[in-house]
Order: C-alpha cells, then structure tokens, then sequence
C-alpha cells in the first residue's frame, strides 16, 4: 500500500484546505476541505503515476444531507470534458471508505458494486486507460452551498481489504426511518403509526375516480376516440395522439412506477446502524427479506434486502395487511387522480384492482457472447431463439383489458454511452460474434475487394481477414469509414429491436408495445426501429420535458410518447438525497410534478408520464444505494400531503390540458442541484 498526502497545489479551483490534521508526513493524516457550491475538490495525479490497481480513501461530509462527487478523467483530446466520470455518493456525517477500481476503466461496467457505507456508483461517458489520462480530479457536484468534507487515508493498493470499519452509532430508528433528523410529518412510534393508517383505510374511497368527466378505466368521457376495441389503444387525431381506454375513451396514462411493497432496503454489512431488524428466521418476518444473490463477478457483499414498508404495515394493520394496504392503495391513487400502475409495480395488483397498468416483458433476449456491455449478438441464431422463448411470457396476460401495454426492457446499459458506435465495438470485442462475420460480409459486398475497401478508406489493409482480429476505434479512421460503421450499427440496432418486438406481436397481438425505455436518446440512431412500437418511451430526468419530446420528433419517430420516469425530491424530509431533479420543499415537489405532467399532456405526442416512485427509497439506500426522497408516500405509507395537493390538481385537468381547452400550469417550482449519484 502507497499512502498518499494531499498538498496545496492539489487542490481544484474553488477548494479550500481549512485544517490538515496528524502527522507531518502523510500517514494518518486528515484533511478538511471546503468546495465551492460551484464544485470543487483535488486533483489526482496518483491514477496516473502508480500501477496499483485500486485508489481508496476515507471520506466525512459535515453537512446534514448526503453528498455526491464525481471522479473525472480527462484524456488529450477531451478538452473541457472528461472522457469518463465516475459518480458515487456518501451518507451524511458518516465517515465512509470509498474506492476506485482501475479495472473500471475500461468501460465494462456502468455500476460497480459499492462497499457498506457506500452509496450507489456509476461510471458515465466513454473508455480511457490508464495511460491516456491527462488529468484526473475528485470534485463535489454543484450545490446550492459551499460544502465542508474530511478526507483521510488516501492510498493506492494492489489488495482492496474485505474489512470496512464503519462508525458507531444508530441511524435508523425501529420504523426505518432517519433516526438522526425530524421533520414534519415524521411518525414517532408504532402506536402513532397504528393510529396513522387506521385513518387513511376510513378515508378510502369506495369506487371510482373523483371526477365525474373520467370512464371506470380512468379515460375522458368527454373525447370519444372511436367505439372501443376492448383493450387499449393508440390513435392520431388532427395531428395529435392519444390513447384510447377499451371503450374508446381519450386516456392519458398517469401514476407511479413501484406501487408495491418490495424488500427495498439493503441492510447487509450496516446492521449496526439499525435500531430495529429482526431475525430472517423469524416466521412473521422470514418472506419480508430478498435472501442474498451472489452476482457474476460479485467478490465483495452478498446483498440482503429487506421490506421495512410490510413490516410496518403488519405491525400496525395485521395479519391480513396486505389485502388491506391493497385496498388503501389503490384508492389513495384514484383519489388523487393517478390512473395507471407504472412500471415494476406488484403483480398481484394487475387486472384486479379496476386500476390499468403497464409492466415490462420479464426478460429480453440475450446472448452467450456479448458485444458491449449487455448488448447481445443480435445477428445470432441464438438471440431470434431466446426472443421466441422471452415472448411466451406476454401468454398469460394477452386478453387482459386492463394493461395498458409493455415495455421491452429498461435503460439497456450499453446504451448509457453518447454516441456509442456498434460496429466498433464488434470489431474491437475479441469474441467470434455472428456480428462480426456479418459485418466483415457487410464490407465485402459492399467493396469487393480490399484495394476497393483501402482507396475509399485511405488505408492499407492486406485483405479482410484483419477484420477477424480486434481493431479499435475503426471509425475514426476516415469518415468513409466512419459512414459504413455507422450504418451497419443501425443494422444491429434495427434488429435489437425488431427481432423481440415481432416475437412478442405473435404471442401478444392485443396490446401496444410501449418502446425501451431509454435513459435519454444517447445517439440519433437510438430511434432505428421505431415503428416495431406503438408508443416510443423514454426517462426523462428534468424541470420541463417538452425539449426532450420534441427530439425525438425531430429524429423522425411518428408515435405517441411516453415518459417512463421523472421524479423530484427534497431535503425537508427523512431521506438525505434528492434524486436526479432537486427543489426545496415538499410543496415544490408538488408543484413540479403538475408543472412536469401537464406539459408532458400538452405536447401533441404525450400520452402519459409515470412517476419515479411510489415510496421513498431506504435512507442508507436500495439494492443500489440510492437514498431518495422521492416518493408519494414514505416508508410508514403516509403521504405527503402538499405533493399529493398539486397531484390530484394536476389529474382534475390534464384532459382539458391535452385537448387545448387549457393553457399548462404556469407556477414553476424553487430548484435546488441534484444530489444524486
């Protein structure tokens, strides 16, 4: 192990060393460090100088709500921007071991697995190695203060220790709560709590939505699209789309992704925070965990989930809490004018609580060999095998008329690289891929011979055999070159979503196919396919999405859209994070929400935005280590009630909204950063 000191000249603009403390020389030493709201923080030298392979150090932010930081790598020609950042999050005033793998480098992989204490990590942007890094830095994001952070302990190893020394102390009361923090609405006990629920189960409604214009399945009685096909459908009227309920209705599909009650909270490795857990052995309490999943590549935490959303409810409603919590459910989401279950929601609910819904086909077809990440051989006899078995899950729901439609899969994570190039990547996977003889039959046919190949290309390559061997980055090599590679990676895109889509239609010719939901439209070309959809989806993370919508309008695609996930969270709550979009209270989340959705229904392609999620994520973090305030409910099932005001404002006027009967809200919410990982 190399210890490392951080001198003066390491420091980022905007950063300030306030108080070095320990020995003279290094070992031991600590370091408070202030970041400008701007961002700031050190420069790195070290990844590139050393041939360990890890960099660790030990981090402690002073402030009250967690803290997000980003390590960027910039390379000779990236300029202003880094070539890959590596974002990770830590708690608030935890003194917390994070590391960096120098293996990440390359691309592999979009989440590395964090170490307990450690929120989520990803890796964005392109590849680098390790000798083309000219500069590295570890900075805080932007904030909306000047951030305070110990750091200490900074080395460099070959061996990354399997102990991680975690503080004393309890940050987690017996409720699942933030137990270091109050705030309004905060539930103070089991009695409270038992109190809390009985009242929400007397305000249930009993049938129905609570606007008079709205069909049973949450559709406009004023707009009749047509006499109803018995399931739901698409239709473009004088320009505009929309979407059709069974009976034939105008239907714009809002509501919350998550409607259920999953072992959400990752308590591996940080029991000792916990004032509460029970036994997993505990027979009241055995089903409320995940068991642990060892993971492909997996060497250092087994994950343990565990639901302190139905231990709530158990212990407050009963033995028979979640036919209640159903119940309640279901009509707290009607009462607030949601009409739809979003994705990953409980499939207990589906076609039996008279509330629509969308789910996503169970598994997308993939492959042994794998061109980039989880991209498959999608040229591949084996990849047209396993969409036809993918398919013959949509077999059991296919005469339900209460689904909405599917999704194909969610933010495949090859896609997280902008302007990614396929073709490259097949050529520089070593792997014998279908893709890689079709792309080498591909050029063949196109030049008939090498010579032909090399005067377009202007190179001097000896025969196409040197096509079976790794090449990098082949289309930067001319632009001739880089035309041929990207139109054959339209090919593989066209076929990624072709081959699936076409299986399903066999198996499922009743309902719409809701598109992939991509994280955003990462390259153009993103869009080839298209019309094996009857809605395109996308994530979209942001204040107003109308830009986002008008994009991928621009880029050709002639179908409804559909916003799969947007959130906005706050700091006045239990968790210490805000998500990917941050205003400054929970009647500003409220606000943002009808801002959000109702320009989603005043765009001429919007049919429906879901909502990311329905309960507040764990505060030491999910599956993943995101630690969220971004739920309509929070982890004891009460809502938050100046959210959940501006929601059903929003669901009494969408439709008119939609029709252009009345102009989008105008009030637009206080902003914050994100703080988010």
């Amino acid at each position: 192990m190399r210890k490392l000191e951080i001198a003066p000249k390491l420091l980022t603009e905007g950063a300030q060393l306030l108080r070095q403390e320990g020995p003279a020389q290094g070992e031991g030493k600590r370091y408070l460090l202030r970041a400008a709201k701007e961002g700031a923080g050190i420069c790195t030298p070290w990844l590139m100088d050393g041939k360990e392979r890890y960099f660790t150090l030990m981090l402690k932010a002073q402030e009250t709500h967690s803290v997000a930081l980003n390590l960027l790598l910039y390379g000779k020609e990236s300029g202003d921007q880094p070539v890959m950042t590596v974002r990770f999050g830590i708690l608030p005033q935890v003194e917390t071991m994070v590391y960096f793998d120098m293996e990440w480098l390359d691309g592999h992989v979009l989440f590395p697995e964090s170490i307990p204490g450690e929120l989520k990590i990803v890796c964005h942007g392109s590849r680098i190695s390790r000798n083309e890094i000219t500069r590295a830095e570890l900075k805080t994001l932007p904030a909306f203060h000047d951030l305070s952070i110990w750091m200490s302990e900074l080395a460099m190893c070959d061996e990354l220790s399997e102990e991680f020394r975690l503080p004393e102390g309890k940050l987690v009361d017996a409720l699942g709560q933030n137990k270091t923090k109050e705030w309004p609405g905060k539930t103070r006990n089991l009695d409270d709590l038992k109190e809390i629920l009985q009242e929400q189960m007397k305000t249930e409604p009993k049938d129905g939505y609570p606007f008079g214009d709205w069909s049973s399945y949450g559709g406009w009685k004023e707009k009749k699209l047509g006499e109803g096909t018995g399931f739901f459908t698409k239709y473009k009227e004088n320009g505009r789309w929309w979407l059709a309920d069974p009976d034939g209705y105008a239907f714009f599909s809002a509501g919350p992704d998550c409607v259920g009650l999953s072992a959400g909270a990752r308590v591996d490795g940080v029991e000792k925070w916990l004032d509460w857990l029970p036994d997993q052995e505990d027979p009241a309490y055995a089903a409320m965990f995940a068991p642990p999943r060892k993971r492909e590549g997996e060497r250092r935490r087994n994950p343990v989930m565990f639901s302190f959303l139905q231990a709530n409810l158990y212990r407050a409603l009963g033995e028979d809490w979640y036919e209640k919590w159903k119940r309640m459910m279901v009509g707290q989401l009607k009462r607030y004018g949601m009409n739809t279950l979003g994705n990953w929601s409980d499939e207990r609910l589906f076609g039996v609580t008279d509330i629509p819904y969308v789910t996503s086909l169970p598994d997308f077809p993939d492959t042994e060999k794998k061109i980039f990440r989880d991209f498959p051989d999608v040229l591949s006899p084996e990849y047209a095998q396993n969409a036809e078995k993918c398919a013959q899950a949509l077999e059991k729901r296919r005469e339900d008329p209460w689904m909405i439609g599917y999704f194909l899969r969610n933010e495949p994570s090859w896609a997280f690289v902008d302007n990614l190039v396929l073709a490259d990547e097949v050529l520089r996977n070593p792997e014998k891929t279908v893709c890689r003889q079709e792309l080498a039959a591909f050029l063949r046919e196109r030049y008939g011979s090498i010579e032909a190949l090399n005067a377009r290309w202007g190179t001097a390559l000896d025969s196409f055999a040197r096509f079976d061997e790794p090449q990098e980055k082949v289309s930067a090599w001319s632009q001739a070159a880089c035309l041929d590679m990207k139109e054959f990676s339209r090919r593989l895109l066209r076929a990624y979503v072709e081959i699936p889509a076409k299986a399903c239609r066999r198996v499922d010719p009743n309902h719409m196919i809701l598109g992939m939901r991509w994280a955003w439209i990462s390259d153009p070309d993103l869009v080839s396919g298209w019309e094996n959809f009857d809605v395109f989806s996308i994530n979209c993370y942001a204040q107003d999405p109308t830009s986002n919508i008008e994009n991928i309008v621009k880029l050709g695609v002639d179908l409804p859209v559909m916003i799969g996930e947007f959130h906005f969270g706050a700091l006045d709550a239990g968790p210490s994070a805000t998500g990917l979009e941050g205003v400054r209270t929970q009647k500003d989340r409220g606000i943002a929400y009808r801002y959000y959705c109702e320009r989603v229904a005043a765009h001429p392609n919007g049919v429906g935005c879901h909502y990311f999620q329905c309960y507040d994520q764990f505060v030491l973090g999910r599956f993943d280590g995101e630690n969220y305030n971004i739920g309509l409910f929070d982890v004891c099932s009460r809502p938050y009630p100046e959210m959940m005001e501006q929601v059903r404002a929003c669901g009494q006027g969408l439709y008119p909204v939609a029709a252009g009967e009345r102009e989008p809200a105008e009030e637009k919410a206080q902003e914050i950063p994100m703080i988010a990982y």
